[in-house]
């Protein structure tokens, strides 16, 4: 199964549309929680981790690209560096 790929339009989008969900939600009990962005149909989808997240939507039949954030945090993944 070929999966579409994330433009960054879509993500610009994805951005815009977690920015006005976090202004209408209080987010503070997810925060640590994985927030999938559907740019598409502006749902967004929540889990421990992306894998969860694409797992419920394959359940669902869905495999329109998603943009992930790391509710309360800037990064959804920072690489450490070296010591």
């Amino acid at each position: 199964m070929k999966y579409p790929n994330l433009t960054e339009a879509d993500s610009r989008r994805a951005k815009r549309i977690w920015t006005e969900y976090q202004k209408q939600h209080n987010i503070a009990e997810r925060i640590g929680q994985t927030a999938g962005i559907d740019p598409e149909s502006e749902r967004i989808w929540f889990g421990d981790s992306a894998l969860e997240i694409v797992q419920q939507r394959l359940a669902e039949g869905l495999t329109s690209p998603l943009f992930f954030e790391r509710v309360g945090y800037s990064a959804y993944l920072r690489k450490g560096g070296r010591r």
